[in-house]
Parts: C-alpha cells; structure tokens; sequence
C-alpha cells in the first residue's frame, strides 16, 4: 500500500501545523466512499479529504471538492450536524499503524460540549470512516457500517463502544531501537529477500520502503546478515527511525514509463536508477493526490455512470440481436423469386394435378433445358388455391424485402447512435455530464422521464482549448452539443475535425477569417483521437474539412452527420493540458 503508516504521520504532522484551531466549515460526501471536510483556517480555506475506497483510501489535504449529489446522503447530514462548527483540537495516530484520529470539540443543540473524533482507518478492502463519542467511546455512526453478516470479530454500528483495529505482531520502529529490529530480521527461522523480512518485522512501512532498504543495504541482499552489512543495515533503520520521529522524510513520486505515476513515498527513492523516473512533490498531501488522482476520477465516475452503462448495453446488444434476426429474414426473402416460379407452374398445370394432392411433379418451362420440377401442394386446398398462395408468399417476400431494407438502414443508424452515447458515457469526467446524456437519452425516448419537477442545470459549454499558434479549439461534450457547435456555434468557414469512422466528439477550429497553420491542425486532431473510443490507441485516422461541407441527413440522430472534401491525417492522441 502507497499509504503506510510512516507517510501517514507525515500527513498528521502537516494537518498539525496546517490546520489545528480550524473550525469545520462544511462536510461534503461526493460519493458512498468519501468525504471533504472544508475547515476555515487562520490562512484561509482546506479541504481535507478521508478516503474509504478500498483501492485508494488516504487521508490528506485536496485541492478541489468532487461533485456532490444532489441529495446528500443521511452520513454526511449526521456529520453536518454534529461537526458543524467544530473546532480541530487535535490529531492522534495509532503508534506506527495507519490509523488516525481527528478530534473535534463541539456543541450539541442544547450548548453543551460535545467531544467528538473522526478515525479514519487505512485498511485496504476493511478501511472506514468513523465518527465516535470522545467521551464515552461510543461509535455514532460510520461510512461503513460492519454487521456480524461481514464480521464476527469486531463490529462497528451506532451506539456501541468503539475498538481499535487487531494489533499487528510487528515492532514499532518509534519505540524499538534498530538493533533489536535487526536482530528480528536475523532471527527470522526462514532465509528470504531482505525486503521481505523488514516488511514481516517493522510496522507501518510500504514495501517500497522495504526495497529502497535493502538496495541501500546491498541490492539482492537476504535477512542473513552479517559484518558490515549487519551494520548497514543497523544504520539504515536508524535513519528510517530518525524520519520517522522528526517527521523530516521527503515526499517522493515515482512515474512510470508512459508518465503515470506509480508509487510514492515519504523518502528519496533511488532503486530504479536511471530506468524510472522520480520526482519530489511540494507536500505529502500533494503527492497522494498527484497518485491517486486519475485513479479515483476514473473509478468515481464508473460508479456513477454504471446505471447509464447498464441500460445502453442492453440496448446495444438488443439492437444488434434485431439486426442480425432482420438480415437473416431479408436473405429469405431473396429467394422469393422462385416462389413466383412456383405460382406460374402450378397455375398452368392445373388440369394435370389431382385434388387433395400432396406433390406435383410438373414441366419448369422457365428451365432452358425443359427439366421437371417437384412442388409441395397443402392437401386441405385445391390446386388453385395453391397457387394462389404461392403468390401471395412471392408479393409478400416483395414486400417485406422493401420494408427490411429501411428497417436495417434505421436500425444501423440507432445502433451507431447508441454506441456513440456509450462511448461518451465512458469518457464523462462529470456528473453534470452524465446528467446531460441521460437528458439527451430522455429526448430520444430511451429513458422514461423523471417524476416530479427536478432542479434545471445550466448546460455545459464545450470544451475550450488554445492551440500553439494562438487558435481557439471547441470539443463536444455530448451529441446535441456536437450539433449545436458543428451546425449553429461555428462559422461556415472554420475546420470542423473527427474521427475517421470511429465514434468521438465534434472538434472545431475557430479560424475567425485566418488559416490554420498546420501546427493547429495537428493539435485539434490530436484532440479530437483523445476525446474518441480511440484514446487509448495509436495512429488514430482524423478527418477534417471546412463546416460548409459538414451537413445533417434529415431524421438523423444528434450528433450523426455527413461531410464531403475532407483531407486526413494521422496522430497519436495527446492529452491536453489541464485535463
């Protein structure tokens, strides 16, 4: 885990002198996992983030507060009222482990005081927030609620008394001094990497922490130490212990090859070498937010966005189902030709078969070499009647074959549409975003209309980006907006840009009278593959051409057009700067 126990007493030690005195503004809980405590300070406002998810849970310092529902849920109104105006009087952590309490002093509605203390518990798949009675130890409530359905060993519900997490069998590097460690590792009955065993003996360290020791060690070293690698190491943890009690580590991000980052930590990593690329970060808050950002954005929104997946799914696939059940009756019905054939024999045979007959064997004078031919006859009607059926059957394919035809054409239509809306709702970085494609989706009648007068949003612009050469480029968040840019928003004389035959957004260069250089072209391409079911893909085919030749078929679904006199080019898509 990126969080451990020693990077979260830094982030103690910067919430101590950042925030102590600050009285408790606002709570937000944007989703079931989360919460933004907003705390008014002498040096102004912070937003202090306690994560529960199990991928990414932390504590630290934020930036910005994520969207919020519009209702809040009933855990985020109890904190609102018990927290409201609470004073930050202290913060304590569980020795070494990634346990932390804030304690709040404040007023209950009679006036009186009201001792309260947020733990948040890093704990992986088990973290949680929970908020107790500091003077009774008993549990008001918790983002989390354990029941004895998922754990019999320890229980956290409302109005009983609170109990610390199961104690690890690890020393505490605060108080064990790094020879008694060292001699931990050594005594370890079986030989395995060092890393290993400083992981199995130290409480609260990564296992980055554990490889960075043991490359400063001696890189590949085992806990079977002895000489001057026993005394490396015992001057190792020491300095470990000395940034652990002093808090003076240095807050540390390591990127990947492709620039996401991959690991953090609260000292200077220099295992990778060359190969990997290290940055130190202006505070431990930031380098957990700088980590877990893309990460949580990307999962809050799947959360969000599951309901709206779901149900374009199965329209997607249902639709797919009708097409392909259409295009298998609209190869039966290429045949119906022969059902003419059928009619015309047995009509002029008609004197030669008798009544009640179940075959008829007859001369195919449509046949240049004069072959017979065997028809079914439906014994319960004439040989008249018959034949009249086969008409019937033949107009009838004919029929059905015109009618498939235009069945098809729309029904490819609706299925593009769709899996255009579906990409979109996978690429949404908003709930105002989402809220607007389920609108989309109403107008289309896909979603029933909500019950009730709901509260109106102002429609988002379109995304707005400035080229290197100084030219202003719009991208659609949604389909409307595609139309509304493409067909309403830009002059006939600006470069309309998408992606060649895969779904994405509309993407318009505003020339303003000027011509793009190619610099902006290449630019706006870049964008309109990043803001595409492309993004992840390289060599991404960009069509682009003047809005003049971009026009919209009549009945056309948002967002679907046609274009003419287009040029393209191919880029790898980029994304852009403060996204």
């Amino acid at each position: 885990m990126a969080l451990d126990g020693i990077y979260l007493r830094h982030i103690k030690n910067e919430i101590e002198q950042t925030a102590i005195g600050a009285r408790v503004n606002r709570v937000c809980q944007p989703n079931r996992d989360e919460l933004v405590l907003v705390l008014r300070t002498q040096s102004g406002t912070q937003r202090l983030l306690l994560s529960a998810r199990a991928n990414s849970p932390r504590v630290n310092f934020c930036d910005s507060t994520p969207e919020n529902p519009a209702q809040p849920p009933m855990f985020c109104m109890l904190l609102r009222k018990r927290l409201g105006g609470g004073r930050l009087a202290a913060v304590r952590q569980q020795d070494c482990d990634r346990v932390l309490f804030l304690d709040f002093d404040c007023i209950d509605e009679l006036g009186d005081p009201l001792p309260l203390s947020v733990v948040c518990e890093i704990m992986g798949m088990h973290s949680n927030v929970i908020v107790i009675n500091r003077g009774t130890g008993v549990i008001l409530d918790a983002l989390k609620r354990v029941d004895l359905t998922v754990s019999s060993r320890r229980l956290v519900l409302p109005n009983i008394k609170y109990e610390l997490p199961e104690a690890q069998d690890k020393l505490n590097i605060l108080t064990a001094s790094p020879a008694d460690i060292a001699v931990a590792v050594r005594s370890l009955e079986a030989e395995m990497p060092l890393s290993k065993a400083l992981l199995s003996v130290i409480q609260g360290v990564s296992p980055i922490i554990c490889r960075e020791l043991e490359y400063r060690v001696a890189e590949g070293a085992t806990n079977r130490l002895d000489g001057a690698l026993y005394d490396r190491l015992t001057d190792c943890l020491a300095s470990l212990k000395q940034l652990a009690q002093d808090c003076t580590g240095e807050p540390c991000l390591v990127y990947r090859e492709d620039g996401k980052p991959m690991d953090v930590a609260f000292m200077p990593i220099l295992q990778y070498g060359g190969f990997l690329k290290t940055v130190r970060a202006e505070g431990f808050s930031r380098a957990v937010e700088a980590f877990y950002e893309e990460r949580d954005s990307r999962e809050r929104m799947r959360v969000k966005s599951h309901s709206l997946q779901k149900l374009l799914t199965n329209l997607i696939d249902r639709t797919a189902r009708k097409l392909q059940k259409q295009q298998t009756e609209l190869k039966l019905c290429g045949d119906r030709e022969q059902l003419r054939i059928c009619g015309d024999l047995l009509h002029a045979n008609l004197y030669r078969i008798p009544r009640g007959a179940e075959l008829a064997e007859v001369e195919n004078f449509y046949d240049p070499e004069g072959k017979t031919v065997r028809i079914r006859l439906n014994p319960a009607i004439s040989p008249a009647a018959n034949a009249q059926k086969y008409y019937k059957d033949y107009q009838k394919a004919k029929t059905a074959e015109t009618v498939l035809a235009g069945q098809l054409k729309k029904g490819a239509a609706e299925l593009e549409y769709l899996e255009s809306v579906a990409d979109m709702v996978s690429r949404a970085e908003t709930e105002r975003e989402l809220a607007q494609l389920r609108e989309e989706l109403t107008e289309q009648g896909y979603l029933k209309p909500p019950k009730g007068r709901q509260p109106g949003q102002a429609a988002l612009p379109p995304l707005h980006f400035t080229s290197s050469d100084g030219f202003d480029i719009y991208v659609g968040r949604n389909n409307r907006q595609n139309d509304r840019l493409t067909l309403k928003t830009a002059a006939k004389t600006d470069v309309w840009l998408h992606t060649k035959d895969i779904h994405g957004s509309h993407v318009i260069i505003s020339c303003e009278g000027r011509q793009p250089a190619e610099t902006t072209i290449i630019e706006a391409a870049q964008l309109a593959a990043y803001h595409s079911k492309a993004r992840e893909s390289s060599n991404v085919p960009v069509d682009y051409t003047l809005v003049k030749h971009v026009s919209k078929p009549a009945g056309a679904k948002p967002g679907m057009v046609i274009y003419v006199n287009n040029k393209t080019v191919y880029v790898d898509p980029k994304k852009p700067d403060g996204q």
